[in-house]
């Protein structure tokens, strides 16, 4: 269990590390680009993020976060199961969820835009200001899914 517990904690606070640093530097660099610029390198960085490491990062988590679910329900006595539901639950819900039901989507639209276009300006300039906010609250869930769950480790 320790293991596992150790697993969770680092996957997710390398995936908040990631993601922290989208927030503050990657996206705010990507937007001082021409919107022709800025389009091209997120459209590059969305294609290699796609890779065995970070994969297993953001998705391996998830699967270790769900096997701790699963065994604090079944055996909520156990006296950190408390913090690993809520740690897991963060990471699942606010960490992958998000990404699946906003950044993807918002990811897929640019990846088909012509960036040399008026709509590809305009929206770049909303996928800057939306991914960005999701990506916030990615961090901010997966950084405290990281503290809950590194207090579990505790016990």
């Amino acid at each position: 269990m320790f293991a596992l517990k150790l697993f969770a904690v680092l996957g997710c606070g390398l995936v908040a590390g990631v993601f922290f640093a989208f927030s503050t530097f990657v996206m705010p660099a990507l937007a001082r680009l021409k919107p022709q610029e800025g389009i091209l390198a997120m459209q590059s960085i969305n294609i290699t993020v796609i890779n065995p490491l970070f994969m297993t990062a953001l998705f391996g988590t998830a699967v270790v976060c769900l096997f701790l679910v699963i065994f604090c329900l079944l055996k909520w006595h156990y006296s950190a199961s408390i913090y690993l539901l809520v740690g897991s639950l963060l990471y699942i819900v606010g960490t992958v969820g998000v990404t699946i039901a906003f950044n993807v989507p918002l990811n897929d639209a640019l990846a088909k835009v012509d960036r040399s276009s008026a709509e590809g300006a305009s929206l770049w300039a909303e996928y800057l200001t939306n991914w960005t906010l999701w990506n916030h609250v990615r961090t901010i869930a997966a950084s405290a899914a990281t503290t809950a769950l590194a207090i579990a480790l505790r016990y």
